[in-house]
């Protein structure tokens, strides 16, 4: 991963390169979390395959008709605002290399 960051160092002074280094390293370091906490909601979240249910003689319960304010909603919530957080982080990141390239 270092031999990726020296292609798109700056070449200015020690300042420059530190503060880039930083910059660059913790947005990877952020999209990697943001990644990883996005596989793992959408991995726990039931499938939205109600036929198969239908088969099994299941009926519908208060519980089912409330899915929406259950956990299931605040774990659907909670994917949307990890890949938000991601493409934020990778937009920034984006900009981050453009700048160091016209600088």
């Amino acid at each position: 991963m270092l031999k990726l960051m020296n292609l798109l160092t700056p070449v200015s002074g020690d300042a420059a390169y530190g503060l880039y280094f930083g910059l660059s390293l913790t947005m990877i370091i952020l999209m990697a979390v943001a990644a990883v906490a996005a596989i793992v909601l959408v991995l726990m979240q039931p499938s939205n395959s109600s036929g198969i249910d239908a088969l099994g003689g299941s009926s519908e319960t208060f519980f089912g008709k409330n899915k929406g304010k259950s956990i299931e909603a605040k774990m659907k919530k909670w994917t949307w605002i990890c890949l938000v957080v991601l493409v934020i982080f990778s937009i920034a990141f984006y900009i981050l290399q453009l700048e160091t390239i016209w600088a």
